[in-house]
């Protein structure tokens, strides 16, 4: 079970190494990512999953499948990805009750999702890539 602020990361991870690794529209495996980032495949699935039911991965079948982006990298927001990961997760529902907690701190974290939303929204996967590049990081 992860957090989260653990998923966003791992969503964050998964969709730029396959905008990065994904030379010339070739998938990107599971079992690559969970390599390249020392992630646990069994904990990168469901994530993928949701990526992609979300409309952001395409998955692909075969001895040679895997993911690869469904649109373009620069059309793909942070804030879409970190959407993704903060709704679709099973744990994503606060169970927490208590006139403390629901007068109090939802209302707080309710706000910093909204300025992480934000943040998150000045950038795409692009410049994520981009990053990744000026950094002396070797594309394949």
């Amino acid at each position: 079970m992860h957090s989260i602020r653990e998923r966003t990361a791992i969503a964050l991870v998964i969709m730029l190494d396959v905008a990065f690794h994904g030379a010339m529209e070739r998938p990107v495996s599971t079992i690559e990512i969970a390599g390249r980032s020392s992630l646990a495949r069994r904990g990168l699935e469901p994530i993928l999953q949701s990526l992609a039911r979300a409309g952001l991965l395409q998955g692909v079948r075969g001895p040679h499948g895997g993911y690869r982006l469904a649109m373009p990298a620069r059309e793909i927001l942070l804030a879409d990805i970190f959407r993704i990961a903060m709704h679709d997760s099973p744990h994503a529902v606060d169970r927490r009750q208590g006139a403390l907690f629901n007068t109090v701190i939802r209302p707080f974290l309710d706000q910093m999702d909204g300025l992480l939303v934000h943040e998150y929204s000045k950038l795409t996967l692009q410049d994520f890539v981009r990053q990744a590049e000026m950094r002396g990081l070797d594309r394949p």
